[in-house]
Protein backbone atom coordinates (compact mmCIF):
# COMPACT_ATOMS: atom_id res chain seq x y z
CA UNK A 1 0.00 0.00 0.00
CA UNK A 2 1.56 3.34 -1.02
CA UNK A 3 2.46 5.73 1.78
CA UNK A 4 1.98 9.49 1.81
CA UNK A 5 5.65 9.91 0.94
CA UNK A 6 5.28 7.63 -2.09
CA UNK A 7 2.22 9.54 -3.26
CA UNK A 8 4.00 12.87 -2.83
CA UNK A 9 7.01 11.56 -4.77
CA UNK A 10 4.76 10.28 -7.57
CA UNK A 11 2.97 13.64 -7.72
CA UNK A 12 6.24 15.55 -7.93
CA UNK A 13 7.54 13.21 -10.61
CA UNK A 14 4.30 13.58 -12.58
CA UNK A 15 4.61 17.37 -12.37
CA UNK A 16 8.17 17.19 -13.73
CA UNK A 17 7.05 14.96 -16.60
CA UNK A 18 4.18 17.29 -17.51
CA UNK A 19 6.43 20.37 -17.33
CA UNK A 20 8.97 18.73 -19.63
CA UNK A 21 6.27 17.86 -22.17
CA UNK A 22 4.74 21.37 -22.06
CA UNK A 23 8.11 23.04 -22.65
CA UNK A 24 8.86 20.58 -25.46
CA UNK A 25 5.52 21.32 -27.12
CA UNK A 26 6.05 25.09 -26.98
CA UNK A 27 9.66 24.84 -28.18
CA UNK A 28 8.89 22.49 -31.05
CA UNK A 29 5.92 24.53 -32.30
CA UNK A 30 7.96 27.75 -32.23
CA UNK A 31 10.95 26.24 -34.02
CA UNK A 32 8.79 24.58 -36.69
CA UNK A 33 6.87 27.79 -37.33
CA UNK A 34 9.99 29.97 -37.44
CA UNK A 35 11.92 27.74 -39.83
CA UNK A 36 9.02 27.00 -42.19
CA UNK A 37 8.16 30.70 -42.45
CA UNK A 38 11.78 31.82 -42.74
CA UNK A 39 12.51 29.69 -45.80
CA UNK A 40 8.95 30.09 -47.17
CA UNK A 41 8.00 26.43 -47.49
CA UNK A 42 4.92 25.59 -49.55
CA UNK A 43 2.05 24.94 -47.12
CA UNK A 44 4.37 26.15 -44.35
CA UNK A 45 1.74 25.70 -41.64
CA UNK A 46 1.75 21.90 -42.16
CA UNK A 47 5.05 21.47 -40.28
CA UNK A 48 3.88 23.07 -36.99
CA UNK A 49 0.53 21.27 -37.22
CA UNK A 50 2.34 17.93 -37.58
CA UNK A 51 4.57 18.92 -34.71
CA UNK A 52 1.64 19.77 -32.43
CA UNK A 53 -0.16 16.51 -33.27
CA UNK A 54 2.97 14.50 -32.43
CA UNK A 55 4.22 16.36 -29.35
CA UNK A 56 0.78 16.61 -27.76
CA UNK A 57 0.82 12.83 -27.22
CA UNK A 58 2.72 11.23 -24.30
CA UNK A 59 4.92 9.18 -26.61
CA UNK A 60 8.66 8.99 -27.24
CA UNK A 61 10.12 10.46 -30.42
CA UNK A 62 9.41 8.29 -33.48
CA UNK A 63 12.32 6.53 -35.12
CA UNK A 64 13.67 7.67 -38.48
CA UNK A 65 12.34 4.48 -40.07
CA UNK A 66 8.82 5.05 -38.73
CA UNK A 67 8.92 8.69 -39.83
CA UNK A 68 9.93 7.80 -43.38
CA UNK A 69 7.30 5.06 -43.54
CA UNK A 70 4.67 7.53 -42.37
CA UNK A 71 5.70 10.14 -44.95
CA UNK A 72 5.71 7.53 -47.71
CA UNK A 73 2.32 6.28 -46.57
CA UNK A 74 0.93 9.82 -46.54
CA UNK A 75 2.26 10.57 -50.02
CA UNK A 76 0.89 7.28 -51.29
CA UNK A 77 -2.52 8.06 -49.80
CA UNK A 78 -2.56 11.42 -51.55
CA UNK A 79 -1.61 9.88 -54.90
CA UNK A 80 -4.24 7.17 -54.41
CA UNK A 81 -6.83 9.93 -54.05
CA UNK A 82 -6.09 10.86 -57.68
CA UNK A 83 -8.14 7.78 -58.60
CA UNK A 84 -11.24 9.60 -57.38
CA UNK A 85 -10.79 12.57 -59.72
CA UNK A 86 -11.99 10.91 -62.96
CA UNK A 87 -15.15 9.74 -61.20
CA UNK A 88 -15.76 13.18 -59.61
CA UNK A 89 -15.27 14.98 -62.93
CA UNK A 90 -17.00 12.60 -65.35
CA UNK A 91 -19.45 10.58 -63.22
CA UNK A 92 -20.21 12.88 -60.28
CA UNK A 93 -22.71 10.59 -58.58
CA UNK A 94 -20.27 7.67 -58.46
CA UNK A 95 -17.44 10.01 -57.44
CA UNK A 96 -19.42 11.44 -54.52
CA UNK A 97 -20.38 7.96 -53.29
CA UNK A 98 -16.76 6.75 -53.52
CA UNK A 99 -15.59 9.86 -51.65
CA UNK A 100 -18.12 9.20 -48.88
CA UNK A 101 -17.02 5.56 -48.66
CA UNK A 102 -13.34 6.53 -48.50
CA UNK A 103 -14.02 9.11 -45.76
CA UNK A 104 -15.94 6.51 -43.78
CA UNK A 105 -13.00 4.12 -44.14
CA UNK A 106 -10.55 6.72 -42.81
CA UNK A 107 -12.73 7.32 -39.74
CA UNK A 108 -13.33 3.62 -39.20
CA UNK A 109 -9.58 2.99 -39.23
CA UNK A 110 -9.10 5.46 -36.36
CA UNK A 111 -12.21 4.32 -34.49
CA UNK A 112 -10.99 0.72 -34.46
CA UNK A 113 -7.72 1.65 -32.77
CA UNK A 114 -5.60 2.83 -35.71
CA UNK A 115 -3.20 5.74 -35.52
CA UNK A 116 -5.10 9.06 -35.22
CA UNK A 117 -2.29 10.76 -37.15
CA UNK A 118 -2.59 8.38 -40.11
CA UNK A 119 -6.35 8.68 -40.02
CA UNK A 120 -6.08 12.47 -40.03
CA UNK A 121 -3.69 12.36 -42.99
CA UNK A 122 -6.02 10.15 -45.00
CA UNK A 123 -9.02 12.35 -44.20
CA UNK A 124 -7.03 15.45 -45.08
CA UNK A 125 -5.93 13.92 -48.39
CA UNK A 126 -9.52 13.10 -49.31
CA UNK A 127 -10.89 16.54 -48.44
CA UNK A 128 -8.08 18.28 -50.33
CA UNK A 129 -8.84 16.08 -53.31
CA UNK A 130 -12.40 17.31 -53.24
CA UNK A 131 -11.60 21.01 -52.71
CA UNK A 132 -8.54 21.41 -54.97
CA UNK A 133 -8.17 18.46 -57.31
CA UNK A 134 -11.65 18.79 -58.76
CA UNK A 135 -10.97 22.45 -59.71
CA UNK A 136 -7.24 22.79 -60.47
CA UNK A 137 -5.35 19.58 -61.18
CA UNK A 138 -2.02 21.41 -61.64
CA UNK A 139 -2.21 22.92 -58.16
CA UNK A 140 -3.29 19.60 -56.72
CA UNK A 141 -0.21 17.90 -58.23
CA UNK A 142 1.95 20.18 -56.04
CA UNK A 143 0.28 19.03 -52.81
CA UNK A 144 2.30 15.82 -52.27
CA UNK A 145 5.54 17.80 -52.30
CA UNK A 146 4.23 20.42 -49.88
CA UNK A 147 2.70 17.89 -47.49
CA UNK A 148 5.72 15.57 -47.55
CA UNK A 149 8.10 18.49 -46.93
CA UNK A 150 5.90 19.78 -44.11
CA UNK A 151 5.66 16.33 -42.54
CA UNK A 152 9.41 15.77 -42.72
CA UNK A 153 10.02 19.20 -41.21
CA UNK A 154 7.59 18.38 -38.42
CA UNK A 155 9.48 15.17 -37.62
CA UNK A 156 12.83 17.00 -37.65
CA UNK A 157 11.59 19.45 -35.05
CA UNK A 158 10.07 16.66 -32.98
CA UNK A 159 13.49 14.97 -32.86
CA UNK A 160 15.19 18.28 -32.09
CA UNK A 161 12.72 19.03 -29.29
CA UNK A 162 13.25 15.58 -27.77
CA UNK A 163 17.03 16.04 -28.02
CA UNK A 164 16.90 19.41 -26.23
CA UNK A 165 14.33 18.25 -23.67
CA UNK A 166 14.69 14.45 -23.37
CA UNK A 167 12.24 12.28 -21.46
CA UNK A 168 12.93 11.53 -17.83
CA UNK A 169 14.51 8.10 -17.20
CA UNK A 170 11.39 6.70 -15.53
CA UNK A 171 9.07 7.83 -18.30
CA UNK A 172 9.43 5.19 -21.03
CA UNK A 173 7.09 2.53 -19.63
CA UNK A 174 4.53 5.09 -18.50
CA UNK A 175 4.26 6.62 -21.93
CA UNK A 176 3.26 3.32 -23.49
CA UNK A 177 0.70 2.66 -20.78
CA UNK A 178 -0.71 6.15 -21.14
CA UNK A 179 -1.10 5.83 -24.90
CA UNK A 180 -3.01 2.59 -24.47
CA UNK A 181 -5.33 4.25 -21.97
CA UNK A 182 -5.96 7.17 -24.31
CA UNK A 183 -6.86 5.02 -27.33
CA UNK A 184 -8.78 1.95 -26.15
CA UNK A 185 -10.12 -0.34 -28.84
CA UNK A 186 -13.94 -0.26 -28.95
CA UNK A 187 -16.16 -3.06 -30.13
CA UNK A 188 -16.88 -3.18 -33.89
CA UNK A 189 -20.44 -1.82 -33.57
CA UNK A 190 -19.33 1.20 -31.56
CA UNK A 191 -16.44 1.79 -33.99
CA UNK A 192 -18.85 1.75 -36.94
CA UNK A 193 -21.17 4.15 -35.14
CA UNK A 194 -18.29 6.51 -34.31
CA UNK A 195 -17.06 6.49 -37.91
CA UNK A 196 -20.56 7.19 -39.20
CA UNK A 197 -20.93 10.10 -36.77
CA UNK A 198 -17.69 11.62 -38.06
CA UNK A 199 -18.90 11.14 -41.63
CA UNK A 200 -22.10 13.06 -40.79
CA UNK A 201 -19.92 15.98 -39.67
CA UNK A 202 -17.43 16.03 -42.54
CA UNK A 203 -19.21 14.83 -45.67
CA UNK A 204 -21.97 17.48 -46.01
CA UNK A 205 -19.44 20.33 -45.85
CA UNK A 206 -17.15 18.47 -48.24
CA UNK A 207 -20.02 17.96 -50.66
CA UNK A 208 -20.98 21.66 -50.58
CA UNK A 209 -17.41 22.77 -51.24
CA UNK A 210 -17.11 20.16 -53.97
CA UNK A 211 -19.95 21.90 -55.81
CA UNK A 212 -18.27 25.31 -55.66
CA UNK A 213 -15.95 26.57 -58.38
CA UNK A 214 -14.07 28.61 -55.74
CA UNK A 215 -13.42 25.68 -53.40
CA UNK A 216 -9.63 26.28 -53.59
CA UNK A 217 -10.03 29.42 -51.48
CA UNK A 218 -11.57 27.27 -48.73
CA UNK A 219 -8.61 24.90 -48.35
CA UNK A 220 -8.01 25.91 -44.73
CA UNK A 221 -11.70 25.30 -44.03
CA UNK A 222 -11.28 21.77 -45.37
CA UNK A 223 -8.32 21.23 -43.04
CA UNK A 224 -10.48 22.35 -40.11
CA UNK A 225 -13.40 20.11 -41.05
CA UNK A 226 -11.04 17.15 -41.47
CA UNK A 227 -9.61 17.68 -37.96
CA UNK A 228 -13.15 17.98 -36.59
CA UNK A 229 -14.00 14.59 -38.05
CA UNK A 230 -10.98 12.96 -36.46
CA UNK A 231 -11.68 14.74 -33.17
CA UNK A 232 -15.19 13.29 -33.19
CA UNK A 233 -13.74 9.83 -33.88
CA UNK A 234 -11.29 10.06 -30.98
CA UNK A 235 -13.81 11.41 -28.46
CA UNK A 236 -16.99 9.33 -28.30
CA UNK A 237 -18.71 11.09 -25.40
CA UNK A 238 -22.11 12.79 -25.51
CA UNK A 239 -20.40 16.15 -25.02
CA UNK A 240 -18.44 15.78 -28.25
CA UNK A 241 -20.47 18.45 -30.07
CA UNK A 242 -19.82 20.98 -27.32
CA UNK A 243 -16.12 20.11 -27.31
CA UNK A 244 -15.96 20.73 -31.06
CA UNK A 245 -17.33 24.20 -30.45
CA UNK A 246 -15.06 24.81 -27.46
CA UNK A 247 -11.92 23.81 -29.35
CA UNK A 248 -12.86 26.21 -32.15
CA UNK A 249 -13.66 29.05 -29.74
CA UNK A 250 -10.43 28.68 -27.75
CA UNK A 251 -8.38 28.23 -30.92
CA UNK A 252 -10.05 31.24 -32.54
CA UNK A 253 -9.53 33.32 -29.41
CA UNK A 254 -5.84 32.44 -29.36
CA UNK A 255 -5.53 33.31 -33.04
CA UNK A 256 -7.36 36.62 -32.52
CA UNK A 257 -5.10 37.68 -29.65
CA UNK A 258 -2.03 36.66 -31.66
CA UNK A 259 -3.30 38.62 -34.67
CA UNK A 260 -3.74 41.78 -32.57
CA UNK A 261 -0.24 41.40 -31.12
CA UNK A 262 1.16 40.86 -34.60
CA UNK A 263 -0.53 44.11 -35.64
CA UNK A 264 1.64 45.98 -33.12
CA UNK A 265 4.92 44.49 -34.33
CA UNK A 266 4.51 42.38 -37.50
CA UNK A 267 7.74 40.40 -37.53
CA UNK A 268 8.83 36.78 -37.62
CA UNK A 269 10.37 37.12 -34.15
CA UNK A 270 7.08 38.28 -32.66
CA UNK A 271 5.27 35.52 -34.54
CA UNK A 272 7.60 32.92 -33.04
CA UNK A 273 7.20 34.34 -29.53
CA UNK A 274 3.42 34.29 -29.90
CA UNK A 275 3.45 30.61 -30.92
CA UNK A 276 5.76 29.84 -27.99
CA UNK A 277 3.38 31.55 -25.58
CA UNK A 278 0.44 29.67 -27.09
CA UNK A 279 2.24 26.37 -26.46
CA UNK A 280 2.79 27.35 -22.82
CA UNK A 281 -0.89 28.28 -22.45
CA UNK A 282 -2.39 25.26 -24.20
CA UNK A 283 0.20 22.79 -22.89
CA UNK A 284 -0.97 22.61 -19.23
CA UNK A 285 -4.46 21.84 -20.54
CA UNK A 286 -3.12 18.97 -22.64
CA UNK A 287 -0.81 17.29 -20.12
CA UNK A 288 -1.55 16.57 -16.48
CA UNK A 289 0.95 14.70 -14.36
CA UNK A 290 2.36 11.61 -16.04
CA UNK A 291 -0.72 11.30 -18.26
CA UNK A 292 -3.15 13.52 -20.12
CA UNK A 293 -5.68 16.16 -19.11
CA UNK A 294 -9.32 14.93 -19.24
CA UNK A 295 -9.96 17.43 -22.07
CA UNK A 296 -6.60 16.92 -23.76
CA UNK A 297 -8.09 16.17 -27.20
CA UNK A 298 -10.15 19.36 -27.14
CA UNK A 299 -7.17 21.56 -26.25
CA UNK A 300 -4.94 19.75 -28.74
CA UNK A 301 -7.31 20.62 -31.56
CA UNK A 302 -7.71 24.14 -30.18
CA UNK A 303 -3.96 24.64 -30.68
CA UNK A 304 -4.22 23.15 -34.19
CA UNK A 305 -7.15 25.47 -34.93
CA UNK A 306 -5.14 28.49 -33.84
CA UNK A 307 -2.32 27.60 -36.23
CA UNK A 308 -4.73 26.78 -39.08
CA UNK A 309 -6.43 30.17 -38.71
CA UNK A 310 -3.33 32.28 -38.11
CA UNK A 311 -0.60 30.82 -40.34
CA UNK A 312 -2.14 31.28 -43.82
CA UNK A 313 -3.18 34.84 -42.95
CA UNK A 314 0.25 35.78 -41.66
CA UNK A 315 1.72 34.35 -44.86
CA UNK A 316 -0.56 36.59 -46.92
CA UNK A 317 0.41 39.59 -44.80
CA UNK A 318 4.11 38.84 -45.34
CA UNK A 319 3.57 38.80 -49.11
CA UNK A 320 2.04 42.29 -48.98
CA UNK A 321 -1.62 41.27 -49.38
CA UNK A 322 -4.43 42.76 -47.32
CA UNK A 323 -5.23 39.96 -44.91
CA UNK A 324 -7.26 41.50 -42.05
CA UNK A 325 -10.66 40.93 -43.68
CA UNK A 326 -9.74 37.37 -44.63
CA UNK A 327 -8.60 36.65 -41.08
CA UNK A 328 -11.87 37.67 -39.40
CA UNK A 329 -13.91 36.03 -42.14
CA UNK A 330 -12.00 32.79 -41.58
CA UNK A 331 -12.79 33.05 -37.84
CA UNK A 332 -16.49 33.37 -38.67
CA UNK A 333 -16.30 30.38 -41.03
CA UNK A 334 -14.68 28.25 -38.35
CA UNK A 335 -17.31 29.23 -35.75
CA UNK A 336 -20.12 28.46 -38.20
CA UNK A 337 -18.64 25.05 -39.00
CA UNK A 338 -18.20 24.31 -35.29
CA UNK A 339 -21.86 25.20 -34.63
CA UNK A 340 -22.86 22.94 -37.48
CA UNK A 341 -20.68 20.15 -36.03
CA UNK A 342 -22.33 20.59 -32.61
CA UNK A 343 -25.79 20.34 -34.16
CA UNK A 344 -24.82 17.34 -36.31
CA UNK A 345 -23.41 15.42 -33.32
CA UNK A 346 -26.47 16.24 -31.17
CA UNK A 347 -28.87 15.11 -33.91
CA UNK A 348 -26.90 11.93 -34.58
CA UNK A 349 -26.68 11.00 -30.89
CA UNK A 350 -30.39 11.66 -30.47
CA UNK A 351 -31.37 9.28 -33.28
CA UNK A 352 -28.58 6.73 -32.68
CA UNK A 353 -27.39 6.77 -29.06
CA UNK A 354 -24.27 4.80 -28.28
CA UNK A 355 -23.96 1.91 -25.85
CA UNK A 356 -22.75 4.12 -23.01
CA UNK A 357 -25.56 6.61 -23.61
CA UNK A 358 -28.16 3.82 -23.56
CA UNK A 359 -26.80 2.45 -20.28
CA UNK A 360 -26.77 5.94 -18.79
CA UNK A 361 -30.39 6.49 -19.88
CA UNK A 362 -31.48 3.14 -18.38
CA UNK A 363 -29.83 4.07 -15.07
CA UNK A 364 -31.58 7.45 -15.09
CA UNK A 365 -34.98 5.83 -15.72
CA UNK A 366 -34.36 3.25 -12.97
CA UNK A 367 -33.42 5.95 -10.46
CA UNK A 368 -36.49 8.00 -11.42
CA UNK A 369 -38.74 4.97 -10.95
CA UNK A 370 -37.36 4.35 -7.45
Amino acid sequence: MPTDIDLQHATEQGTEIASRRILRLALGAALAMFFSQAIDWPLSFIAPIFMVLLLSLPLPAPSVKNALVLIAFMTGMLFSCYLLLPFIQHTPMAGVLLLALALYGSFLYTARGGSPLLGSLFTLSLTLTASIGSVNIDLFMQLPKGLALGAFGGFVFVWLSHALLPDLPTHCTASKDDSQKILPKPDPLEASRSALRSLVIVFPVTFVLLCLDTSISYTVIMIKIATMGQQATTDKSRTMGRLLLESTIWGGLGASLAWMVMGIWPSLIMYTLVITLAGLVYGPRIFRGAGMHPKAVMWQYAFVTMIAVLAPTVGSMASGQSAADKFWLRILYFLFIALYGWFAVAAFDAFWPGKNNKEREKSRVKVAAQ
